[in-house]
C-alpha cells in the first residue's frame, strides 16, 4: 500500500440482488491498495450480509445450527480463490518458521492421502464447481476420504477471522449429526442469494485466462511456489477496488435464477 494507506474513507453501496437489494457501508483505504489487500473488507462485507439473510430466516423459525467444535463441513473440498490463496500465503510466512513447517506438513499429509485415493488427477483436470453428476460425485467422494483440511484444529478452524469467503457461505440448518454423511442424511442448507465467493472466482478467472480463479485448498503451499502476486491486476485507490468487486456483484445472477 501507499504510505498513506493508514487513511480510510467510509463508503455506502446498494447492491441489487433480484427484486431484493443489499445496502453495505465499508471502510477501505483511501490510498493504493489491491484486491488482495481489500480482502478483509470483502469478508466483512459478506459477514453483514449473511447476518442478514440469517435474520430473515430466523423469523420464518430456521435457524443455523453450525458452531465451534462441528468439523464435518471441514472435510469438503474448499474452492479457494487466487486472492484468497495469495493473502493466505503472505499470512503463513508470517508465521513463526517453526508453524509454518508444521502446517506444510498437514498440507502434505492430505495430499499424500488424496493421491492414495485416488483423487488428485480429478481434482485437477474437473471443475468440481459444475452442476453435473460427475462433480457431485467427486466432491462425495472427496468427503468419504475424511481429509481434515489442514487449518482444522479441534474441531475448530484456526484461521476463523480470515477463513475463505466458501467457508462463510457453507450453513445448515439440519442438525450438525447429519452433515457426517450428506449423502444418505438430510441436510438443510441455507441457500445464500449471492455467494460472494463465485464473485470473487469469477473475478480470478478474468485475471488469469488459464484458470478457473480458484486452486483447491489443498494445493495452497504448492501453489505458493509460484510467486504469484494476482491482486495487483486490480489496483487503485480503495474505493476504486471496492467498486470493481460491487461491479461484479451487481452483475452476478441470484442463485436459482437461469438465462431466459
Amino acid at each position: 500500500m501507499s504510505e498513506n494507506s493508514h487513511e480510510t474513507v467510509s463508503v455506502d453501496f446498494t447492491v441489487g440482488i433480484g427484486d431484493e437489494s443489499f445496502q453495505a457501508k465499508a471502510v477501505v483505504p483511501a490510498g493504493q491498495c489491491n484486491l488482495t489487500q481489500l480482502l478483509p473488507v470483502i469478508q466483512a462485507i459478506e459477514d453483514s450480509f449473511i447476518a442478514e439473510v440469517t435474520a430473515q430466516i430466523s423469523e420464518a423459525g430456521l435457524h443455523v445450527s453450525c458452531k465451534a467444535g462441528c468439523g464435518a463441513c471441514c472435510r469438503q473440498m474448499v474452492p479457494l480463490s487466487i486472492f484468497e490463496a495469495e493473502a493466505l500465503t503472505n499470512w503463513i510466512r508470517s508465521l513463526p518458521e517453526e508453524r509454518q513447517q508444521e502446517l506444510a506438513q498437514r498440507f502434505h499429509q492430505a495430499l499424500l492421502k488424496l493421491a492414495a485415493g485416488g483423487l488428485i488427477e480429478r481434482m485437477v483436470t474437473e471443475d468440481w464447481l459444475a452442476e453435473t453428476e460427475s462433480a457431485r460425485k467427486l466432491v462425495l467422494d472427496y468427503f468419504y476420504q475424511r481429509v481434515p483440511c489442514p487449518f482444522l484444529e479441534d474441531e475448530s478452524c484456526s484461521i476463523h477471522s480470515i477463513r475463505p469467503l466458501i467457508c462463510r457461505e457453507y450453513l445448515v440448518s439440519s442438525s450438525p449429526e447429519h452433515c457426517a454423511d450428506p449423502a444418505k442424511l438430510q441436510v438443510a442448507p441455507i441457500r445464500l442469494p449471492l455467494n460472494f465467493s463465485r464473485i470473487l472466482n469469477a473475478v480470478g478467472a478474468m485475471v488469469e485466462d488459464d484458470s478457473r480463479g480458484w486452486i483447491p485448498l489443498v494445493f495452497l503451499f504448492a501453489w505458493m511456489k509460484s510467486g504469484a502476486h494476482p491482486g495487483d491486476a486490480i489496483s487503485g485507490t480503495g474505493p476504486a477496488v471496492l467498486y470493481e468487486f460491487v461491479k461484479c456483484m451487481s452483475e452476478a445472477k441470484p442463485r436459482g435464477t437461469t438465462d431466459s
